[in-house]
Parts: structure tokens; sequence; C-alpha cells
């Protein structure tokens, strides 16, 4: 199975494109004058992050029903005893395969992995899934997830109060009472994908077109879902099939065309 980017790249894997050469000196200081806006960022942010914390929050009703892995929980149980909660909203195509589920919500949740440090802080990490639960799960476990999963098939109305899937959400809990504290999407939830941050400090970015890079850089991808597709899947099931993995979600579906569920702005 040949990736995508084996497909786009030339045989020689093309680099005419590079940087100037120079030598250690006078890269390093290139590097010191970047590094001036890179602390301006950093500081930017947390003012941003201060200003986040700062903002007024609203009511949510605590007993809106989920289905998870033993039926029927409220949100406030969803909390399981912690103050916070983070949820993701994740997309999800009726009557599709697997290939053909949200490429944007598999890049984004499946890289959610480690959840112990929110929890030794008080916060609960859980996905909100549009479709079924016994549909839905079975792609959670295909793809190897193991957070916390439900269905919000029945409740998406009131906890999104017309907003859409692809987006994540914060939430307050005092007492019985849960707040709403903060929500964001598209590009909003890159904190969620550290793949990003990490191509964002190559030389050649996420080779994405929209990118402002130097002419003749490598842009294989377009804002439109496929930069999380290979071969016409999401990315990452191609390593869960080659382990063996089923991706049967246990319902028909004839349809395999990808959907322009990206997350982009």
């Amino acid at each position: 199975m040949n990736s995508r980017a084996q497909h786009n790249f030339t045989a020689d894997n093309d680099t005419s494109a590079l940087p100037t050469v120079v030598d250690r000196a006078a890269w390093q200081a290139e590097l010191d004058k970047l590094l001036v806006r890179e602390k301006a960022h950093t500081h930017e942010g947390d003012a941003i992050a201060a200003a986040r914390r700062r903002l007024p929050m609203v009511e949510v009703d605590p007993t809106i029903t989920l289905i998870g892995p033993h039926g029927p929980v409220t949100l406030l149980e969803v909390f399981e005893g912690r103050q916070q909660l983070i949820v993701y909203y994740h997309m999800w195509h009726a009557d599709q395969p697997a290939a053909g589920q949200c490429e944007g919500c598999t890049f984004f949740n499946g890289q959610v992995r480690e959840l112990a440090y929110l929890h030794s802080r008080n916060v609960t990490y859980a996905t909100f899934c549009e479709g079924p639960y016994e549909e839905s799960i079975r792609y959670r476990d295909f793809m190897g997830w193991d957070v916390p999963w439900y269905s919000a098939q029945g409740s998406a109305e009131a906890l999104l109060a017309g907003r859409e899937f692809g987006t994540l959400a914060c939430y307050l809990r005092h007492g019985d009472r849960v707040f709403e504290t903060y929500w964001s999407t598209g590009r909003g939830v890159e904190p969620m994908a550290p793949s990003y941050g990490l191509l964002d400090m190559t030389v050649y970015g996420r080779q994405e077109t929209w990118e402002d890079s130097p002419a003749g850089w490598p842009q294989h991808w377009e804002n439109t879902g496929e930069q999380f597709r290979t071969n016409g899947r999401p990315s990452a099931q191609w390593s869960r099939l080659e382990a063996g993995r089923s991706d049967d979600l246990g319902a028909s579906a004839a349809a395999t065309a990808p959907h322009d569920c990206h997350h982009q702005s």
C-alpha cells in the first residue's frame, strides 16, 4: 500500500527546493532573530489563555443523556467525579464504512492518547460521537483508541445549541451543576494534534497549499480534507488494517466516497 506521500513525491525525492546554506554562526544568528518572535508568540498565547480563564460561562442541563458502554448516562456522570471535562464532538457519517468516516475528526481525536496528565489536574477527556453507540464504538476500537466514548446522537441539539460536530468544548462542574466555559472549532482544535506543531517546525512545514512557503517548496495537499487521507482512507487507518484489525462497523454501507469534513478555517 503506497502512502499518499510516496505517490506524490518524485522517484528521486526531488530536493531542488532547498534553504540557503550558510555557516553555523550565520545560521544561529537567524535563529536568534526568529527566537524573539517565537517568544512574543508564546507570551501572546499565555495572554490569550489568561483571557480565556476570565470568560463568563453558560449553564448546561446536567441531566442531558448520552449513551455509553453501560447504556444511558448523564452529562454530569461523564465527568467521572472530576471537576472539569473536555469534550471532542466527533462527526459521524451515517451508512458509511470506516473508510468514509470523518478524516479530520480521526486526525484530531486520534492524537489525544495519554490522559493521565489531564486526570492529575482534575480534568476528564471524552469523545461525544454524532453516530449510534454500537456502530461508532466499533470504529473507536478499530482505531485502537481508549478514550471514553459516548454517543450524542439523541442529545446533540441540547449540547451543541446550533453548532456542529468537529467542535471542542470545555465544561466545569460545580456540585451538581454543569457549565460550558469555552468552545472552538476549525483551526481552534489544533492543540489536539501535536503532529501539526511538529510539522510546523520542519523546513517544508505541513506541505499544504495555503501555507506561505518559498517558491518550489513541496505543497501536495489542499485544504479539502484530503490532507488527512491516504489512498481514499483516513491516513491512520492503514496501519490498523496492516495490523489485522477489522474495520467492519456492523452496519450496511455501500458508499465509500470521502466527505468534506475537514477542520481548517
